[in-house]
């Protein structure tokens, strides 16, 4: 079986790239990625890699509202095709389709009008139906598909990076995500402004919000992000909305707890969680981190791979495909 796949998304720097890459490294079979355009990207291992000269923004712009060219025409047409997540595109079926979450629906107002044009662009919902079947990442978001879309969604959990890391120095807690309103960086920093730790706040990530009294570390590679769940006393990730929330799950593979807003994506074993958009609420739990911590790594689960969650994924495939 080939698969073809939409690797756009291995030029951004977000949360959807580290998906993209992790579970594109691991899928089995032969596999063929596109990247538009000629900005330089590592393809996974085992990928094959197909670029072009027109850039995203150009090549999948015209396809979506021409339908063409067709995604699948450009990887030599695979036995099945797989987009990451909903994303403006002119593709052939059979395909599956990933669906994170429905934040563009849930909260407009946190998107641009540029990003705000590229959903409407993209018709999430009619490329749902249209798909030969949708992956979610985690329960809450597909039954969220199946009541709002009316489409039946499977789930297939993401895998995480477990490599070994040397610990980053200090004493600190860290933020990894987006720079975003829905990420509740504006409670973080109300309770931040209250000194509940002896610690320093570090924050990774990327956007268009700052949060005063933090480290701002900007983008951060694969290495260097290991090193800081493996150093942290605590990842903090107070979200008003999570589809998944892949940096408690990545941090618990390096032996690192967490502080996460209580929300169905995030009842995750080894976590203080406190209630979205309660300041008050963060502040106790980073006063209460340093005698809860031995606790909480106690409780920290094995990680989960990117293997095992590539094979689910491959069983959709290869479904689809058959």
């Amino acid at each position: 079986m080939v698969i073809g796949a939409d690797a756009r998304h291995l030029l951004a720097r977000r949360g959807v790239a580290r998906y993209t890459a992790g579970m594109l490294g691991a899928l089995p079979g032969e596999v063929r990625a596109l990247v538009p355009g000629r900005a330089p990207v590592t393809a996974p291992a085992g990928v094959r890699l197909v670029r072009t000269r027109a850039s995203s923004r150009l090549l999948f712009g015209a396809a979506a509202l021409t339908g063409r060219p067709r995604l699948d025409d450009l990887l030599g047409g695979p036995d099945v095709t797989w987009l990451p997540a909903p994303a403006p595109v002119a593709v052939g079926d059979p395909y599956v389709l990933t669906v994170h979450d429905l934040s563009w629906e849930d909260r407009p107002g946190d998107f641009t009008a540029y990003e705000r044009a590229w959903h409407r662009v993209a018709r999430p919902r009619a490329l749902a139906r249209r798909a030969a079947a949708v992956v979610c990442d985690a329960p809450p978001v597909a039954e969220e598909v199946r009541r709002r879309w009316g489409v039946a969604a499977r789930v297939v959990e993401p895998g995480v990076d477990h490599r070994p890391a040397a610990p980053h120095p200090g004493r600190y807690v860290v933020y990894v995500g987006a720079l975003e309103p829905r990420k509740g960086l504006d409670v973080l920093a109300e309770a931040w402004a209250r000194r509940p730790l002896d610690a320093e706040l570090l924050v990774a990530g990327e956007g268009r919000m700052h949060v005063p009294g933090a480290r701002h570390l900007g983008h951060v590679g694969d290495d260097e992000l290991g090193a800081l769940y493996a150093g942290a006393l605590a990842v903090v990730l107070p979200s008003r909305l999570e589809g998944y929330g892949l940096p408690p799950r990545e941090a618990a593979a390096h032996g690192t707890p967490s502080i996460v807003s209580d929300l169905p994506t995030l009842q995750l074993p080894g976590t203080l969680r406190v209630a979205p958009g309660d300041a008050d609420a963060l502040a106790e739990a980073l006063r209460a981190l340093p005698a809860e911590r031995e606790r909480l790594v106690a409780e920290l689960p094995p990680p989960r791979t990117w293997e095992q969650a590539a094979r689910e994924l491959h069983a959709v495939l290869a479904e689809v495909a058959a």
